[in-house]
């Protein structure tokens, strides 16, 4: 095929609307359809952003001129749905994670590859500016080669402002795997794949209280650890120290690596437009890296998906990429429950940068 590539949209909950505000601008994707189990929703969403199409899964995938279909349903539903859209020969961008076991994942990505089609994953804010412009600051080499870094990911919990927070205390939620992959990711695309991991982890309230919208007021219980920290080494030799937490009432957002010549604050990896800052050994003050590149937010990564299905090249965020985060994050899992260190099995190829002057709204198809 050719020319702009047909999306469709299952799942017109709260992230819809960040993707939907961009997709519908992009000149190499047209939104055609958007489904949702409440198809009232799917119908407000769709009249909301100009897209033709609204109803039923079953509906959108009868689309014939839907070519990808991006999967905003909950965690827990990411396998389910995306073998669904596998099944009627689509190709598939999911949110993260990729899924919630290593089973779920390998069946995914093998259902993809007989029917030769791709599984692609979010974040796909490693494709903005502000870590496009991090990324070439390590390989360039302005702190030489990076030996250890730090992740801090901490705070109280979203439950005092998200009006439905109860998937993010349950199996595939805690700051773990809904945090987790931006930091994970973002690392492999800087230090490589993973070897091994150590860690632990705690639960310090095991009732949470939900804060604000129509079910405030009302308590729930935690099912998944809210903090885990962890200890991770990388195949290049380096290590990171990282913390991903939901019990601390001290807020932080960091990522830092440290290497032979300096040291570098990268941008949070949940954003897209953040200056880097890089410390030589000598300096009293960093040195500022304006952020370059596109700034456009989520749904990046659908138009990057599709260019490279057009071209006949492999995705940046691929599926393989994301199952290798996935096994990273389940293996912080295990090493805390188990107190033992835990070889991590999967690996994957790290993708190369963007031009800098990549463009995800130009007509390019």
């Amino acid at each position: 095929m050719s020319g702009k590539v047909g999306v469709g949209i299952i799942g017109a909950g709260v992230i819809s609307s960040q993707y939907l505000t961009n997709l519908t601008t992009f000149a190499d994707v047209k939104v055609l359809f958007i489904a949702d189990l409440d198809t009232e929703r799917a119908r407000e969403r769709a009249e909301e952003f100009g897209i033709p199409g609204h109803g039923t899964v079953e509906q959108l995938l009868a689309t014939a001129e839907v070519e990808i279909v991006v999967n905003l349903t909950v965690p827990s539903a990411h396998v389910a749905v995306g073998e669904t859209i596998i099944s009627a020969g689509k190709h598939v961008w999911s949110e993260k994670p990729l899924a919630l076991d290593r089973s779920g994942g390998q069946a995914l990505l093998e259902a993809a590859e007989s029917a030769g089609v791709r599984v692609a994953c979010a974040p796909d804010t490693m494709l903005g500016a502000s870590f496009q412009t991090a990324l070439r600051t390590v390989r360039a080499g302005r702190i030489g080669d990076v030996l250890n870094g730090l992740v801090l990911l901490q705070s109280p919990g979203p439950e005092s402002w998200h009006p439905s927070p109860e998937f993010l205390f349950d199996v595939g939620g805690g700051p773990l795997l809904d945090i987790g992959p931006y930091y994970l990711t973002a690392l492999v695309h800087l230090l490589g794949p993973v070897t091994r991991v150590s860690a632990t982890s705690s639960i310090a309230r095991p009732t949470r209280v939900i804060g604000s919208g129509p079910k405030a007021g009302t308590s729930f219980p935690v099912n998944v650890p809210t903090h885990h920290g962890a200890l991770i080494e990388f195949a290049g030799g380096a290590a990171v120290q990282a913390v991903f937490s939901f019990e601390s009432a001290i807020r932080r957002t960091l990522l830092e690596l440290t290497g032979t010549a300096g040291s570098m604050a990268v941008p949070d990896p949940n954003g897209f437009d953040k200056p880097t800052e890089v410390w030589e050994l000598d300096a009293q003050e960093p040195a500022v890296i304006d952020a370059v590149g596109s700034t456009a937010t989520r749904g990046v990564g659908v138009v990057e998906l599709a260019r490279a299905i057009r071209a006949g090249e492999p995705e940046r965020a691929s599926g393989e990429l994301a199952y290798h985060v996935l096994d990273v994050m389940i293996s912080i899992a295990e090493a805390a429950e188990s107190g033992e260190a835990v070889q991590i099995a999967s690996t994957a190829t790290v993708p190369p940068l963007l031009p800098e002057d990549w463009d995800p709204a130009a007509a390019t198809l």
